[in-house]
């Protein structure tokens, strides 16, 4: 929630290779003292425009370390490739990789550069920290942007029916209601693409925090369970309750989230449950995508309490591997400091804030970014479950799809997931389990 590339930056030339080289050699360091660094990205066209933009401008900066960049595939077979890897000490000096639950099964401490306390990590938010630390260490710094895990809407067809954005779940459904009744799909649903059918429940996770603040813990801890915690049930209950309401679009079993997408900005649509991640590949052919789309937060029993998920970025990381130890973490510094923000926004539209003190978002940033925030300015964000706590079940999507089908009650897919995590808890051998 990808294509190859040939990369150029600014005359300097940003090689792609796909070769599976080891990075432990001298051939890194030319005669003439240059350092050549590998670094490993997936192939996804966002990844691969915002490597290369922070590639360009720290060789711009840095003309003794040459950045070389490899891509791999995504999903499966891309961690599959990132584990065989690092096991087989055959890592590239530097990696992109997702931060939070997944980290863990990489064995960070065995395979990764430990930063904790490191100078590299001066501008990083600390809010971000827990995203990539395994056993109180830190292992990497942020790579982009956040993005917002909520309700995507369409401002215009909220001004046209004179809507507020709701700061309750009952005034969610108050929207709906005067949505359907103008002729409008309420909630758009795609789950052709299954992923997408777990949006609205893992987006709700700032509620059950500010309901039970010690959930994440508890719940890694075979303390807390979905089923019997009525505060994380709520996600359920909220997909069961918005198809037995009819507010699905038509189709909703086969659509997919590019279709999702293009309701939501034509108008179609009022709400989507999706990541602010989506609207940025949109701009290009569908610019009034970052005007038009705003976000707010999945709300929750009380609008004293309102808030928003955040979908932390995925981390860069250093390898235990490598013979450049010092410009890699010369990389990693520039990464996750304002300048390389600003590269990065140059490259692609941030999804959100970034996780970088002295960040800023671009003037013309997109509206679901300065949605959200306003969200982190009020203190009123929750990183998403899956990135406080390893516990993550791989069949999530599936009951998720159930439940907002009518095939499956909200309690009984609690309970389903609740068992679904159980196996998974054991594999990584947390206690407790």
């Amino acid at each position: 929630m990808k294509t190859s590339h040939r990369m150029l930056a600014a005359g300097l030339a940003v090689l792609t290779t796909a070769a599976l080289t080891s990075c432990g050699s001298d051939s890194g360091t030319a005669a003439d003292g240059t350092v050549t660094l590998s670094f490993l990205i997936d192939n996804g066209a966002s990844t691969t425009a915002r490597a290369k933009g922070l590639a360009g401008a720290f060789m711009q900066a840095n003309p003794k370390i040459k950045i070389e960049t490899e891509t791999r595939p995504g999903g499966t077979e891309g961690d599959n490739l990132i584990k065989t890897r690092l096991s087989t000490g055959e890592m590239s000096d530097v990696f992109w990789y997702n931060s939070g639950s997944l980290l863990q099964a990489l064995n960070p401490a065995q395979t990764m550069v430990d930063l904790t306390g490191d100078p590299v990590l001066a501008d990083v938010q600390k809010e971000y920290l827990p995203a990539v630390t395994q056993g109180g260490r830190v292992y990497g710094v942020p790579s982009g942007s956040m993005s917002g895990g909520g309700i995507l809407y369409n401002r215009k067809v909220y001004e046209r029916l004179g809507l507020q954005v709701p700061k309750t779940w009952a005034e969610f459904m108050a929207n709906n209601d005067k949505v359907k009744a103008a002729g409008i799909t309420p909630v758009i649903s795609t789950f052709k693409d299954t992923w997408t059918s777990q949006l609205l429940l893992l987006s709700d996770y700032y509620n059950v925090q500010a309901a039970v603040p010690a959930f994440a813990q508890d719940y890694t801890a075979n303390k807390a369970k979905f089923a019997t915690t009525p505060a994380a049930r709520a996600g359920f209950d909220h997909l069961a309750e918005v198809h037995a309401k009819g507010y699905q679009n038509d189709g909703f079993g086969s659509a997919t989230a590019e279709q999702g997408m293009k309701m939501l900005v034509e108008g179609k649509g009022a709400h989507y449950a999706m990541t602010s991640s989506q609207i940025p590949p949109l701009v290009a052919t569908m610019p009034q995508a970052a005007t038009d789309i705003g976000f707010f937060g999945v709300p929750g029993a009380d609008a004293a309490k309102n808030g928003a998920t955040v979908w932390e970025p995925p981390g860069v990381y250093i390898a235990k591997t490598t013979d450049h130890l010092d410009a890699a973490k010369k990389f990693l510094a520039f990464i996750a400091s304002p300048a390389g923000t600003d590269a990065i926004s140059k490259a692609v539209q941030p999804a959100g804030p970034f996780r970088i003190n002295g960040a800023k978002l671009p003037d013309n940033a997109i509206q679901a970014a300065k949605d959200l925030q306003a969200y982190l300015d009020k203190g009123a964000t929750a990183s998403a479950l899956e990135f406080v706590s390893p516990v993550k079940g791989p069949s999530l999507e599936q009951i998720t799809v159930a439940v907002g089908s009518g095939l499956t009650p909200p309690a009984e897919g609690a309970a389903q997931y609740d068992k679904d995590v159980d196996k998974q808890a054991k594999q990584l051998g947390l206690p407790g389990w």
